[in-house]
């Protein structure tokens, strides 16, 4: 039984049996597709078996009604506002759903009050906060002394990494369930359950589709119910109980939309992609990553600075052009522009890749880095320092600096690092690409140091 799937927003599970008898007296042909085919039973959902199974965890609190507060993080259309209706429903508890996108911290306040209320009264409720990763850490922070006091069953749905976006006093109050993008078999599952439901599906507008188009469909939606749902119901109105080839499907649907927020998690799951993709010399992978982002709509000047960054921190000295090829690459895609700058991205993805590796100059950067911090500003030694005045060189300024250049090997035995630091090697080249001349070099100048150490007036 569907007890609030189509309630209105400030329904609560109370009048569920009202609400449902309103439902059945009028048809629900008039709604989204995705909304008439919403899982009634747990069921009936598709996919999230790791959460959903017969005997996982989550399944038996909602069947046992032993519910505490719970974050569901997962992209859009993966059943969070389904699972979270569906929890409600098996629940003896008032349901609120509450959206952070149309709500502000004057309606939490409200809904908070009303909540000690019922609680008093001996019910509990069951607060559902759609996107609350969009609340600040403030508004949330306001459902915390609630919590506490059991006043409130707290379920937020997001599609951000709680870890980034929830407050900490938040999270530790909750438990955290991630639900996965929709596998093509659930999603086809999905699809012909929604030509085959007379009642709730396409109807007689159902079109007539093989397995193999309905896979095409669901490789469209990317995991994504809602999106799949939409897909076919386009289809069926383009093609109203119509047989469907494969051409037709093309010209009705025309272009994938892909998902990607620039600014969410996906983003930088998939700039990780690219650049770990580099640093490990798979240039294939790195080529279909980025392409995946320039597909999305990624702005090429931020790939263009990315890869800059993959030169400079990856290959280093290794390949010391690879910088030059980086940053002629984003001159070309600021010239250029879309789409003729994108084979200049992929261009230096794939020369990125195939470069020699080291990090040995990033390394150095750290190392120095730690020193600097953790250890006091020694001063400057007095041979390094320049002595512009008469009293500077009394002082000392300049004493016992040796010119490189006046020597025959352009080397000195003159110690630049502070005393305290002396010896220290910040800088250990590999011996991969350019970077293993450096090596020889650095190897030369500590063995020439060695002999004079030994034979001061040796050469």
């Amino acid at each position: 039984m569907n007890l609030f799937g189509d309630l209105p927003l400030d329904a609560k599970s109370g009048d569920a049996g009202k609400a449902e008898d309103a439902v059945q007296g009028h048809p629900m042909q008039g709604r989204p597709l995705a909304e008439r085919m919403r899982p009634r039973t747990l069921d009936e959902c598709v996919g999230q078996q790791h959460l959903l199974g017969e005997g996982m965890p989550l399944r038996k609190q909602i069947e046992s009604d032993r519910m505490g507060s719970l974050i569901l993080w997962g992209p859009p259309g993966v059943g969070k506002t389904t699972l979270a209706r569906l929890i409600a429903a098996s629940s003896k508890a008032d349901f609120i759903p509450f959206s952070a996108v149309l709500n502000g911290i004057k309606e939490v306040k409200e809904v908070m009050a009303e909540a000690e209320r019922t609680r008093r009264l001996g019910r509990r409720t069951v607060l559902f906060v759609d996107e609350v990763h969009r609340f600040n850490k403030a508004q949330q922070d306001a459902f915390l002394p609630y919590m506490e006091r059991g006043d409130i069953v707290l379920i937020g749905a997001t599609t951000e990494n709680p870890s980034f976006e929830i407050n900490a006093a938040l999270l530790s109050r909750s438990r955290v369930y991630r639900l996965e993008a929709l596998g093509e078999e659930d999603l086809v599952q999905l699809l012909r359950r929604a030509i085959d439901d007379p009642d709730r599906g396409l109807g007689d507008a159902a079109p007539r589709m093989d397995d193999h188009l309905l896979l095409a469909l669901a490789r469209q939606a990317n995991g994504d119910a809602r999106a799949a749902l939409n897909l076919i119901e386009t289809v069926s109105a383009a093609m109203p109980g119509e047989a469907v080839a494969e051409d037709d499907l093309v010209r009705i649907l025309q272009q994938r939309s892909l998902y990607y927020d620039k600014s969410g998690e996906e983003h930088f799951n998939l700039i990780s992609a690219l650049h770990k993709s580099v640093r490990s010399s798979q240039a294939d992978a790195a080529v279909y990553w980025l392409t995946r982002m320039m597909e999305a709509g990624e702005d090429r000047m931020y790939l263009a600075r990315r890869l800059v960054r993959m030169a400079i921190e990856d290959i280093g000295l290794a390949d010391p052009r690879a910088m030059e090829q980086a940053i002629a690459a984003m001159q070309t895609v600021h010239f250029l522009g879309i789409p003729e700058g994108d084979q200049a991205l992929v261009q230096l993805a794939i020369y990125l890749s195939y470069a020699p590796k080291s990090d040995a100059a990033y390394q150095a950067a750290n190392t120095a880095r730690a020193d600097v911090r953790g250890k006091p500003a020694y001063p400057v030694p007095m041979a390094l320092r320049n002595a512009p005045t008469r009293a500077m060189k009394e002082w000392g300024y300049g004493s016992g600096y040796q010119h490189a250049h006046q020597n025959p090997d352009a080397l000195t035995e003159m110690e630049c690092l502070p005393t305290e630091l002396s010896g220290n090697r910040y800088y250990q080249p590999t011996r991969r690409g350019a970077e293993a001349r450096i090596a020889d070099r650095a190897e030369e100048i500590a063995s020439w140091k060695a002999r004079r150490k030994e034979d001061p007036g040796g050469g």
